[in-house]
């Protein structure tokens, strides 16, 4: 069995168990996807005390609904569709324009950092220290450049580059046909080409 289809059916389990009440099943459902949804709504947002209300928000209204979840989707796409409509229609309010801090770090990306690093400083065969700097350079160019494109690109290229999801999937969250996510995601790679040879 695949591993994602071993997770739809490990997910659909623990809603149905949320269904009949079990609250396990819910705080379950909630540790495994809460780290998720929060990145997934800061890479729109930019900002970590609006990612983190957005993220209780989403699960707030994951709890209301949960009797219309038909499980025709797996659970974590239609968890990320509230989340997202959610940030995007909280940034419409907003209205704000350009973000700030859409590279901003959590204690745990720091972690991440340092143990990345440490294991690149222990390994005989890998970079060198300036391979390394560079790398990081050009991850703070993109980032930076992501954080330059409109709510639509920025939401379609964070669903595919950086969480890995596949066009059915994002034609999921976003309530779209596959065709209009293939050329709204060609577009925003456009875009953000253009951005990055202007920076």
């Amino acid at each position: 069995m695949a591993y994602s289809q071993q997770i739809n059916i490990e997910d659909a389990v623990l809603v149905q168990k949320w269904r009949k009440g079990d609250a396990t099943a819910i705080e379950k459902l909630v540790c495994k996807y809460q780290g998720r949804i929060y990145n997934l709504i800061l890479k729109i947002c930019s900002n970590p005390d609006d990612a983190a209300e957005l993220t209780q928000d989403t699960f707030v209204k994951l709890l209301e609904n949960i009797d219309k979840f038909e499980s025709r989707s797996a659970f974590y796409t239609w968890a990320f569709r509230i989340a997202v409509n959610l940030t995007l229609n909280y940034r419409k309010r907003k209205a704000t324009v350009g973000f700030t801090s859409l590279d901003a770090e959590t204690a745990s990306d720091n972690e991440q950092a340092r143990q990345g690093l440490a294991a690149i400083l222990s390994d005989d065969k890998s970079p060198d220290p300036a391979q390394v700097a560079e790398n990081k350079e050009l991850c703070d160019l993109i980032r930076k450049g992501i954080s330059k494109l409109d709510d639509e690109h920025r939401t379609i290229i964070v669903l595919r580059d950086i969480e890995g999801m596949d066009y059915e999937q994002i034609a999921e969250v976003l309530g779209t046909e596959l065709g209009t996510v293939k050329s709204r995601l060609s577009r925003a790679r456009a875009a953000l080409r253009q951005i990055l040879e202007a920076l």
